[in-house]
């Protein structure tokens, strides 16, 4: 990352052409920079028309200008934000001038938010809920990221830590001040009780991890089965158009095919998958050697067999939910069978079913839960981390007091990463390297 003392400057809006494009200044000469492509400034945090011009006089557009002066910035330094009309010749002359000015430079990925985090503006998780929110395509994506971006989960991590803050305090006066009247004589009863609630609550919290995920990342719904026993077929039908080869020979699918769907504001991978059997034929070994895999990674694995024939019930490597599926029901009249769901790809009888079972298996994961959940691989093992080092401060009891406090020092400093409050300079490139450039 470069220096923090440059003024940076990008195109904050989305793709051009566009009706309008905002390029966004930030940093110790924004304030002075506009000025020379405006001729002057608008009161802060009011919208004013400008002509803007290069240094030469040449106009380059008229549009809007607005001044926040820092610290009530976004970034925490003085910003400002010029609109102008969304052509791409516009905006890279209003970009080329810009890098004519001495100190400023084009913004890296993030660094806005960047130093939104270094100036105390935003936390940790609140930067990567933003990140989340912009990536979001469904609505319960836009809601998770909300609750992150605006602080929830913030506040609960802070709180957390303020907890084991106040119980270590309390066990090394305690320790320390034992002799002195104004100290209680034993503390422990009171220290390790709420303790022990709050190992409950991170249980509890750790819990909703994998549906932070789901909501995230997306319900991983893999198709499996034989060779022509309709998975391509299913796959077709469910995206409303035909991703997949659909033919009677039997090995037509030779690798993983993926595409995602929006079911009642929930994202849905949905995966088809080469059909398993024995087979000497290499490229189809292959190709069954990836769909185990892809088995092993699912939330959920439908597994088709045609009307008659026995649906896989279980599956090497995975331990998760599985539905059995009948396929080509409306080439078979017969009404017994061992399968969870009958459908037909031709007609489609079935898919309100599917639908409606996807949709509850859903809710029923969500059921009891509050939007401030984990969401990040990073938010789960730092929560581990904290809730095991409170473990051992409440189970190792033959340890001196000092042992413990430690733990829970720990403890709180695994919370403090998740939000930033320790030092997590090492993990600050990755996150910021998601961003795009003008944010």
């Amino acid at each position: 990352m470069q220096s923090t003392n440059d003024t940076i400057y990008a195109l904050s809006s989305g793709g051009l052409p566009s009706g309008v494009a905002v390029v966004r200044i930030s940093g110790p000469q924004a304030l002075d920079a506009t000025k020379v492509l405006c001729g002057s400034l608008p009161a802060p945090r009011t919208a004013s028309l400008r002509t803007i011009r290069t240094r030469n006089g040449l106009v380059l557009d008229r549009g809007l200008i607005l001044v926040f002066q820092g610290p009530a910035s976004f970034t925490g330094e003085d910003c400002t934000e010029i609109h102008v009309h969304g052509g791409k010749a516009v905006v890279a002359a209003l970009l080329a001038e810009l890098e004519s000015l001495d100190g400023c430079r084009l913004a890296e990925n993030g660094e806005f938010s960047r130093r939104a985090l270094e100036n105390g503006k935003m936390d940790l998780v609140e930067v990567e809920g933003l990140a989340d929110l912009i990536a979001s395509e469904t609505e319960m994506q836009r809601r998770l990221a909300v609750e992150h971006s605006a602080g929830g989960l913030s506040l609960l991590y802070n709180g957390w830590a303020d907890r084991l803050t106040r119980a270590r305090a309390l066990i090394e006066a305690e320790l320390d001040f034992a002799d002195e009247d104004d100290v209680p004589g034993s503390v422990s009863d009171l220290v390790w009780n709420d303790m022990a609630s709050l190992r409950t609550e991170l249980t509890d919290h750790l819990a909703g991890a994998d549906f932070g995920e789901i909501i995230r990342d997306g319900l991983k719904v893999v198709i499996a089965g034989p060779p022509n026993a309709g998975k391509s077929s299913l796959m077709n039908m469910l995206s409303r158009r035909e991703v997949a080869i659909v033919t009677d020979i039997a090995g037509t699918t030779r690798d993983v095919l993926h595409v995602d769907l929006n079911i009642e504001g929930y994202a849905v991978k949905l995966y088809d998958t080469a059909g398993l059997r024995e087979t000497d034929e290499v490229v189809e070994r292959e190709g069954i050697r990836r769909a185990l895999k892809t088995v092993a990674d699912a939330d959920i694995v439908l597994s088709l067999a045609e009307v008659g024939d026995r649906a896989q019930a279980e599956f090497p490597g995975f331990d998760g939910r599985v539905i059995k599926v009948g396929t080509k029901a409306d080439l078979h009249v017969m009404t017994t069978g061992d399968y969870d769901l009958r459908i037909s790809s031709r007609t489609g009888a079935g898919l309100a079913d599917f639908h409606a079972m996807l949709v509850d298996d859903l809710r029923e994961r969500s059921a009891s839960l509050t939007l401030a959940l984990p969401s990040r691989l990073r938010h789960r093992a730092l929560l581990s981390e904290s809730l095991k080092a409170l473990t051992s401060a409440l189970e190792w009891k033959s340890s001196g007091l000092d042992i413990r406090a430690e733990y829970l020092r720990q403890s709180g400093n695994s919370l403090g990463r998740i939000t930033g409050r320790v030092d997590v300079e090492d993990l600050l490139d990755v996150i910021f390297s998601e961003f795009c450039i003008g944010k």
